[in-house]
């Protein structure tokens, strides 16, 4: 039970492998040999435009996963920074006390 995986062939190609075989074709050849090699040439075609197809999907997964990694390492480096400000009344405190002590020293003194 196996089954045909055999796509139909574009008339596009069947031209293209048609002319190739003419070219090519030898003084003293019969058109059933040049019909034979024009399916051959067909199914040449066929096979380089699967192969092109599978490296072109393949190109296509190596670079989504190219980008998708550098997505997230550009993530992993401009990680999510919070910054958090608490201010103290010490700084404050700390200035008036000096104030009032400098005042104090100028009040005694004089």
């Amino acid at each position: 039970m196996a089954k045909n995986n055999q796509k139909t062939i574009s008339p596009e190609t069947q031209d293209e492998a048609m002319t190739f075989a003419k070219k090519t074709n030898k003084p003293g050849q019969s058109k059933e040999q040049t019909r034979l090699i024009a399916l051959g040439i067909q199914k040449g075609i066929a096979e380089y435009k699967k192969n092109a197809k599978s490296k072109q999907r393949e190109a296509d997964k190596a670079s989504k996963k190219n980008k998708s990694k550098q997505s997230l390492t550009t993530e992993e480096l401009q990680p999510e920074v919070v910054v958090k400000y608490r201010y103290t009344r010490l700084p404050w405190v700390l200035l008036l006390l000096s104030w009032a002590a400098v005042a104090v020293y100028f009040i005694t003194t004089h």
